[in-house]
């Protein structure tokens, strides 16, 4: 999997979309797989906790629809997109720390059936993302 490594220690996927609000985004049809970057759970650190979306739930995008628990704050998790909760990680209720081991892989978040496709293109490439991390650290 092609990905960058930004300031030598973030990890950004090249298959993927991102938010402004450190959300990684899977489009794969009409299905959007989310969790939060290397980035974000780099920041805050050690997860203890999640709180997942209700299945089922229809969200707008930019709306808060979860939250993740660390030892050193709450950090509310943003739908992306538009759409409809279709089903969430619920391994992350006993093994919080996944999103910490695997960001990308078995901590995702949740499943979204997107409603609105074209609020994709809103969305920031992996290049994009990048530079976003890199204005943050000063890089």
């Amino acid at each position: 999997m092609s990905e960058i490594i930004v300031g030598g220690k973030y990890k950004v996927l090249k298959d993927r979309y991102y938010s402004e609000t450190d959300e990684w985004i899977l489009v794969k049809e009409n299905i959007a797989i989310v969790g939060i970057t290397d980035y974000a759970q780099k920041k805050l650190r050690d997860i203890v906790g999640v709180e997942l979306p209700e299945i089922d739930k229809e969200v707008k995008a930019n709306d808060p629809v979860a939250v993740v628990e660390s030892v050193k704050a709450a950090a509310d998790i943003y739908s992306p997109l538009s759409g409809k909760v279709i089903e969430t990680n619920q391994k992350l209720t006993e093994s919080p720390e996944l999103i910490n081991k695997d960001p990308y892989g078995e901590g995702w978040i949740f499943k979204l059936e997107i409603s609105d496709r074209n609020e994709i293109e809103k969305l920031l490439s992996p290049e994009k993302y990048s530079e976003l991390i890199k204005q943050r650290e000063g890089l």
